[in-house]
């Protein structure tokens, strides 16, 4: 109670006593409003079945770009990434040159030093697409060649072209990071060969979810091969599994990253999907990789559920009267939602002035926010507030008369 406020109520007291209406106004006179205490958030029921992921290398799962992984194994530290490094690229050259979805985009000349580049890639036995100087490729076809061809040449050639340099790239595509979250890796090229191109499974598993909600990058991985990268022969790098529903975004190896995959794998429930996405890094061979992917998925198909946004009857904030009764405001029912070892949801609960209310009564309400859905529901009492009758009002006329002049200040 401010200072203010409690010198006016006790004048108020002494004034309504001095005029000999103090029973009056205690009896018919407004209660004091309960005070309101946030409860601690409810966790979330565990998942009968959380996500599996391997002990080796480094991996993790997430919704969405912008929510906390639904799990987390190996080890956390940032590790070679090898082409996973492309998408980066891809993602970082849409951003400085934004593709409509289906559209060929701009025309990036191939020079005679984008040749030479290619030749040292070639020759040096690392994954090229072949150009010639003076080809004309479009930003689609580029994609194309970067990411279905995981093209080491191309990924180069797109870096140039885009920003001038890739050294510039490099300034640009940690900057990129930084702004997008993934504070824990780093690339030093545009392709991934170099090991100090390094990310955690955390970062990239949210890289997988900014890949595959960017329209260019999705349309790309799942159409043919088209135009001129058809002709020379590309072939597509990232599909993996697709009998286990999973959509490949980048699939490499080198020797100091291992195997690494990028992915997203789809599920279905009671005849609605639900995606997630992931990253493993450092796989020792391809049939641990297998033996992993396909561990993902079946505790995916038996760990996804649908459950509310928020579990109805569940408190949330706590009303307590100056006479000491007390009941909790709680949630009414929410939309249910697919998901996967739910996080505590953010609630933002508003409740309206309470001084008795019964069982069951509205009192406010509540907005949920959970991953990337949102509701809103009712917030009820679960008991009653009684009245505390006469004998009350009469032995405590500072809270009674303090409740009046409120209100009559409103």
């Amino acid at each position: 109670m401010g200072v203010a406020r409690g010198l006016g109520i006790f004048a108020g007291t002494l004034v309504i006593l001095g005029a000999g209406i103090y029973g009056p106004v205690t009896l018919v006179g407004p209660l004091p409003t309960a005070s309101v205490t946030a409860l601690p958030a409810s966790a979330p029921d565990a998942a009968s079945v959380p996500p599996a992921l391997p002990t080796t290398g480094a991996s993790a799962v997430t919704e969405a770009p912008d929510t906390a992984p639904l799990a987390v194994a190996g080890t956390p530290d940032a590790v070679p990434m090898a082409g996973i490094t492309k998408t980066i690229t891809a993602l970082v050259v849409l951003d400085a040159k934004p593709l409509v979805d289906g559209a060929p985009g701009g025309t990036v000349p191939i020079t005679s030093d984008d040749y030479l580049n290619y030749v040292d890639y070639r020759d040096a036995g690392t994954r090229t697409v072949t150009v010639y100087t003076e080809d004309q490729w479009t930003q689609r076809e580029m994609l194309q060649a970067l990411l279905l061809g995981s093209s080491n040449n191309h990924a180069d050639t797109l870096a140039r072209w885009a920003f001038g340099s890739t050294e510039a790239y490099v300034e640009a595509a940690n900057a990129w990071l930084v702004e997008n979250g993934m504070t824990e890796t780093t690339v030093v090229d545009a392709t991934g060969l170099d090991e100090a191109s390094v990310g955690t499974a955390k970062d990239l598993s949210r890289l997988a979810a900014l890949a595959l909600t960017n329209p260019a990058i999705s349309s790309v991985l799942a159409e043919p091969v088209t135009g001129l990268p058809s002709r020379r022969g590309i072939t597509n790098t990232t599909t993996y599994l697709p009998e286990q529903q999973v959509v490949g975004i980048s699939r490499s190896y080198t020797d100091a990253a291992g195997i690494c995959l990028l992915f997203a794998g789809d599920v279905t429930i009671e005849g609605v999907s639900y995606r997630f996405y992931g990253a493993f890094l450092r796989q020792p061979d391809w049939d641990t990789l297998e033996t992993a992917v396909t561990g993902v998925m079946e505790s995916a198909r038996a760990g996804v559920t649908p459950t509310p946004v928020l579990a109805e009857a569940t408190p949330v904030v706590s009303f307590t009267t100056a006479w000491g009764d007390s009941a909790n405001g709680i949630s009414g029912a929410s939309p249910a939602r697919l998901r996967w070892r739910a996080a505590t949801p953010e609630i933002d609960v508003k409740t309206d002035e309470v001084t008795s209310a019964g069982t069951g009564t509205k009192v406010g309400s509540i907005s949920v926010v959970d991953g990337s859905t949102s509701a809103r529901t009712s917030l009820t009492l679960d008991g009653a507030l009684t009245d505390p009758g006469v004998f009350w009002r009469l032995s405590h006329p500072i809270p009674v008369i303090g409740a009046l002049i409120d209100s009559l200040n409103d």
